[in-house]
């Protein structure tokens, strides 16, 4: 209905006067008293409200006519009248009868006043309802209510306050959705007046308005919430101070009674700062005031409000308050828990609405990442990824790396959140690439990463990777070719680590499918006490491949049962371990077995839960058939040129060679995938390739594969064989290997096949070293015999029948004999080295034993030690890798580490550099067991590292090298061996150790050698030996001086007890020789050779290739050089030529060949060359070293062409082992010396010759002819860098 003004009727305007001068009413109105009906009484005032409608303020005449009838209806009988359409029609003609009156009401009783206003008031609630008849009056009633702002007429009324605090909340109660516009405006109007035009807004007044903001309020009545929001928008300059004195009363005075909002003040900050932030202020310096509170959960609260401000999308407050913002990143190092929760889980939002934060927020999240509370740590890891899966530009690499970080977490929750979270965001950004190549390659790491992770012990770890790897990393839902090509090139951009991790991975998984397929069997067999046993150890190994493997058993013994008594699942679990089972059918498989297992009533159902663990493992579920067609493909793409490898970030090459690699692994695991033509084709075609390795992948994956291709493959049989035939002949050493292996595992006429390769191979000989599968049958059975007989004595531990001794004997003959315990030398050096290798191995072994520690001999412990310098590289390699690891364990005596001071002799830079890693390990190792075992200070002679001085000097002052006490060369070999183990020993000075050992050396000194107490010359070389370790202690340290802090205790075995009046106070080695040793000059460069004492031993004999013409020579051209002829070599050397190989191919190195000298007399070569090979017959029996030659690949013979000078220098007899050889006067005086040297006791030392760079090995010293013929002789010039 509309209630626009019409045109006034002429008996309107003038009025009609009772006669007795009483209330005037409209034309045609009757009186309007409590006599009358109802209804009556609704019709006449219909017709008053129609006349006051049509007043307006100009009308004086009607207004003075009509005044009568303005205070009639406000009397107390139509104010309280019980009819609400009476009351309403009453509150329409009050709201004209104010309309027309103003500005002066024409009452003027202040009660009457509020009477009316709060009358009005009441009226009002009929808004609420829209759809009521009379909802126009009552719009009418606001509309005209809000444009006059009769409510103002109230601010000169004492409680007007009341008034407006009833009309607030009237208004907010009965705003709903079906209101219009135009009653929010009026609405707005009439509250916007009140409060901009008052003196003020009181509390209770405010608290009207913001009870509306409160959560509960406001998800109950949504429109007041937006009438408030609006209303203190349009009001923000008024009402702002009102605010700001209410929050000050409650936050900063703490008076929570001015309010009953107190309690919600940190929700209404929050409300309000999302509607104006001008509305507070002057609030947020009262927020930094309680960040600092004392209360925990008053900061916790203060910090829940400030995230919202704070992280809101449009939120500038960091920015326009930055005390309060650094403020706020203080509480992310609070000391209440929840507070640096709740601070953490902030930072999320931040990131993802304001990137500009991320720097203020990384320092602080790093520091939280390290958080001592488990749910922190977890928390920042949630916090950076959700922002990266949201925006990968919102995290910076250092948030991605504290995520990278806590993938090793300790806590599995933290390291699965981690390793979930980076799996996500390389799927999303990688495999999918959602924001580009720049997005990928800033997250290529994780792969990485995550198979890394595979290393850890922990098997929810590994469990995990493999989960992620199935469906993040190669998504097995993909379809079968774009699995595979995820896969090809993921493999392909792998590290070596990774992939190593991948292939364990693959490993696991197969050898799990293993005892599966043997527990199926087992369940095939009759049942018995046999079966049952082994089928329990099955089902234990089985449960150790499962999380949390002690519940795990119960399940699998569970599962178990199952099997048992269902045939059904049996077969759906044969066929899913089944070789020829592809994906889909694993898929089903999976499917199936989990349906069967699973029970309606149980929701969660760990035993269900478990069993798809270990179906998930074994299921084949990225390989089959198809997929390996699939890579071959791939692979044929790439070798064609027309694969996309330079878009996936990987070079042809390596794209071929990695793919090969791949599928070489998964021929171990899934060798029946391979069996087709198709595939076969393809790496035929990777065999003629001239990429070595490629080739060498292509054929093991034949010999996985291929056990099928005889009978099935004819035509793949036809063109295979000559390849390998080829490659055995022709090929690198390790092809050759796998050619034969793959023609062993392939053909039935193996022998016949065999036969044909090696007819033309001829027989190798002077090698030191061959693959197991070379090693003769006999030496086999020999090696075994010596574990059989070790494993028996350290199963008896003990000595009553004396059988370790005989055994101990048994091995010391055969390391005295080199391995050959007949002497009839019929038995090839590769041969001998293996058996030398398994005595000293084994020698070793029993002193891991106490009872039979205390048997082994002092000498028998030197002759184990002296393997270490073998002349063959394995032998020293894997017998230093088995003292290391005995060390490491605490398994052997203190006294066998001292045997890697002997390392510091090894030529072979790599040997040297692992001793010394080694020594550091055992060294912390021990150092750390002694200070977390309080117990073990009372076993410290056989803890402490200190202790290993004695035993060291002792074994130097026997070594077989150490023959003359005053040599300056052998000094500075045994100074350079007591270094090594020194300088492990000295890089600190803990409890004053320094000054311990220097004690220990002195104290030797009033001992003598148990092993030879009477003996002069013994016990003059272990003093010597011992004042060089004092000579090398005092000037490498200044703290040694002091007083040790306990007198150290010497080793009763290895020294005898002081003598009372026993003082040696003599000095063994003199100044001059003390200088040299310390600062003397290096040892002239000259030609390296081999050893030529009774315990040497050779290494690998390099392959020479000379600048001279070619011709057979075994001239020793290991002598000293004149020192023209030696700085000649010297200069010559940069022009040296060509490079040869190492010992036994595993470690090359580089050899010089400088111009030999020229005008040589070819009958005096051609006499030499003869003398020299009747050297070569001469006997070791003598104490001497045998003559070897140079040796090429596989330390072969080899034959040079050495031209000889007559007018040359004469060779020395004893050429050095170790580092560099000695000076030519030393080799004078060594030859002289021969008649003193000891018996052959030991094994042959690593030659310098041998194992280094172009070295060649010696003759024997003592044959006459052959040293007066070198002196004429002077063999070709090479000059070595062992240090490269």
């Amino acid at each position: 209905m509309d209630f626009t003004a019409q045109p006034k009727p002429a008996t309107a305007l003038c009025g009609v006067v009772s006669a007795d001068g009483k209330i005037a009413y409209p034309p045609g109105v009757k009186e309007i008293t409590d006599k009358i009906t109802t209804d009556e009484m609704i019709k006449r005032l219909k017709m008053v409200v129609k006349t006051f409608m049509d007043m307006d303020q100009d009308s004086e005449d009607e207004k003075q006519q009509y005044l009568p009838l303005a205070l009639h209806l406000a009397s107390e009988f139509f104010l309280r009248n019980p009819n609400k359409d009476v009351r309403l029609l009453v509150a329409c003609c009050l709201a004209d009868i104010f309309r027309i009156y103003a500005p002066e009401a024409p009452y003027t009783s202040h009660d009457k006043l509020k009477d009316i206003f709060l009358f009005i008031t009441r009226q009002l609630k009929g808004l609420e309802d829209t759809k009521s008849p009379q909802f126009n009056r009552y719009f009418y009633l606001l509309e005209n209510l809000a444009w006059v702002k009769s409510y103002n007429i109230c601010f000169e009324l004492e409680d007007c306050n009341e008034i407006f605090i009833q009309l607030f909340r009237t208004l907010f109660s009965v705003i709903n959705n079906s209101h219009n516009k135009k009653v929010q405006m009026h609405m707005l109007d009439l509250m916007s007046s009140i409060i901009m035009e008052g003196d003020g807004v009181t509390q209770e007044l405010l608290d009207s308005i913001l009870i509306n903001l409160i959560p509960a309020h406001k998800n109950l009545n949504k429109q007041s919430f937006d009438l408030a929001k609006v209303l203190l928008k349009r009001t923000v300059q008024t009402i702002e101070a009102c605010i700001a004195n209410f929050f000050n009363q409650v936050l900063v005075l703490g008076r929570s009674s001015v309010s009953d909002l107190s309690e919600h003040v940190f929700d209404l900050i929050q409300e309000l700062f999302a509607i104006d932030p001008h509305l507070l202020l002057s609030v947020m310096p009262q927020l930094e005031f309680k960040l600092k509170s004392n209360d925990g959960e008053e900061r916790l609260a203060v910090v829940r409000l400030l995230a919202k401000l704070f992280g809101s999308k449009d939120s500038d407050l960091a920015t326009q308050n930055r005390p309060l913002w650094q403020c706020f990143l203080g509480r992310f190092n609070d000391i209440h828990v929840p507070v640096r929760l709740e601070s953490v889980k902030f930072a999320s939002h931040c990131l993802m609405n304001h990137p500009d934060l991320a720097k203020d927020l990384t320092e602080y999240l790093k520091v939280r990442s390290h958080d001592p509370e488990e749910a922190i740590r977890h928390d920042v890891i949630v916090t950076i990824i959700t922002a990266a899966k949201r925006d990968l530009a919102l995290v910076n690499d250092q948030l991605l790396g504290f995520v990278r970080e806590r993938t090793l977490d300790k806590r599995w929750r933290v390291r699965k959140e981690a390793m979930m979270g980076l799996a996500q965001l390389y799927k999303k950004y990688c495999l999918h690439g959602e924001a580009g190549k720049e997005a990928a390659e800033k997250v290529s790491w994780i792969k990485d990463k995550l198979l890394h992770i595979y290393y850890q012990n922990s098997i929810d770890d590994k469990l995990l990777v493999e989960k992620i790897f199935a469906q993040y990393l190669v998504p097995h839902n993909l379809e079968t070719e774009e699995r595979m090509k995820c896969l090809y090139y993921l493999y392909a951009s792998l590290d070596p680590n990774a992939v190593k991790a991948l292939n364990e991975m693959w490993k696991c998984q197969n050898m799990l499918r293993s005892h599966v397929r043997e527990l199926l069997d087992l369940h095939k067999q009759p049942t018995s006490e046999a079966n049952c046993s082994a089928m329990f150890g099955k089902l234990m190994t089985i449960a150790k491949n499962l999380p949390d493997p002690g519940k795990a058993q119960d399940f699998v013994k569970k599962f178990n049962q199952v099997l048992g008594d269902d045939e059904k699942l049996r077969s759906q679990l044969e066929l899913l371990i089944s070789p020829t089972c592809s994906c889909k059918q694993a898929d089903i498989c999976v499917r199936e077995i989990a349906r069967k297992l699973a029970n309606p009533k149980q929701p969660t159902n760990p035993f269900l839960e478990m069993v798809k663990f270990l179906l998930e493992r074994i299921a084949p579920v990225h390989i089959d058939s198809e997929a390996i067609s699939a890579l071959v493909k791939l692979m044929n793409k790439s070798i064609e040129g027309t694969a996309d490898d330079e878009e996936e970030g990987v070079s042809p090459d390596t794209a071929i060679r990695s793919g090969l690699e791949l599928l070489k692994v998964l021929s171990f695991t899934h060798p029946t995938s391979f069996h087709s033509a198709e595939t076969y084709e393809s790496l035929l075609q990777c065999l003629r390739m001239e990429d070595d390795k490629v080739a060498e992948a292509a054929i093991q994956i034949f010999r996985n594969t291929g056990h099928k291709i005889e009978t099935d493959l004819p035509q793949i049989r036809s063109t295979l064989i000559p390849i390998l035939h080829q490659k055995a002949k022709r090929g690198t050493p390790h092809q050759a290997k796998q050619a034969v292996h793959c023609i062993h595992a392939i053909f039935t006429n193996k022998e016949v096949q065999l036969a044909q390769i090696f007819e033309s191979t001829g027989e190798k000989n002077g090698k030191l070293w061959s693959p197991d599968e070379e090693v003769s049958p006999e030496v086999l059975a020999k090696v075994q015999a010596i574990k059989l007989l070790v494993r028996w004595l350290l199963g008896m531990k003990n000595n009553q029948s004396k059988s370790a001794n005989s055994t101990l004997r048994l091995l010391s003959a055969m390391l005295v004999s080199e391995g050959d315990l007949t002497e009839q030398k019929r038995i090839s050096k590769s041969d001998m080295s293996r058996l030398r290798l398994a005595a000293g191995s084994a020698i070793m072994k029993l002193a891991q034993e106490p009872c039979y520690h205390e048997i082994i001999t002092p000498e028998q412990f030197q002759l184990c030690a002296l393997v270490i310098n073998d002349e063959c590289y394995q032998v020293r390699q894997i017998f230093a890798q088995k003292l290391h690891k005995a060390l490491v364990k605490l398994l052997l005596p203190l006294e066998y580490m001292a045997i890697f001071a002997l390392c510091a002799k090894d030529p072979v830079k790599e040997r040297r550099a692992h001793a010394r890693q080694c020594l550091l390990k055992n060294i912390s190792i021990r150092r750390e067991y002694i200070k977390q075992n309080p117990m073990a200070t009372e076993k410290l002679l056989s803890l402490l590292p200190e202790y290993v001085v004695p035993y060291m000097i002792h074994l130097l002052a026997h070594d077989p090298d150490f023959t003359r006490s005053q040599d300056v060369d052998q000094l500075r070999d045994i100074k350079e061996c007591l270094w090594f183990m020194l300088e492990v020993l000295m890089t600190k000075n803990e409890n004053n150790s320094h000054a311990f050992m220097k004690k220990m050396a002195e104290n030797i000194k009033l001992t003598r050698d148990a092993q030879s107490p009477d003996e002069s010359k013994t016990n003059e070389k272990l003093y010597t030996v011992c004042d060089v370790a004092l000579c090398v202690i005092n000037s490498k340290s200044a703290l040694c001086n002091a007083d040790s802090p306990k007198d150290p205790v010497l080793p009763m075995k290895f020294f005898t007890q002081p003598e009372k009046d026993f003082c040696n106070d003599k000095s063994y080695i003199s100044e001059e020789t003390r200088v040299l040793l310390l600062t003397g000059k290096p040892k002239p460069a000259g030609v390296l050779g081999a050893v030529n004492k009774p315990l040497s031993a050779t290494g690998r004999k390099p392959y020479v290739r000379s600048t001279g013409t070619e011709t057979g020579s075994n001239i020793n051209v290991n002598s000293e050089l004149n020192p023209s002829t030696g700085n000649r070599s010297r200069e010559q050397s940069s022009e040296a030529a060509e490079t040869g190989v190492s010992e036994n191919e595993e470690n090359p190195v580089r050899i010089i060949s400088v111009t030999p000298v020229k005008n040589i007399d070819p009958v005096k070569n051609k006499e030499i060359n003869s003398d020299q090979a009747t050297q070569g017959n001469i006997s070791s029996d003598r104490g001497k070293k045998r003559t070897v030659t140079a040796a090429g690949a596989e330390n072969i013979q080899q034959k040079t062409d050495e031209k000889v000078d007559e007018s040359g220098p004469p060779a020395p007899s004893k050429p050095r082992r170790g580092r560099r050889p000695k000076s030519e006067s030393q080799g004078n005086a060594t030859k002289n010396d021969d008649l003193n040297k000891p018996i052959n006791k030991g094994r042959k030392r690593a030659a310098v010759g041998q194992e280094s760079p172009g070295g060649l090995e010696a003759g024997n010293a003592k044959a006459p002819k052959l040293q007066d013929l070198a002196k004429k002789a002077a063999p070709a010039e090479r000059q070595i860098d062992l240090q490269r």
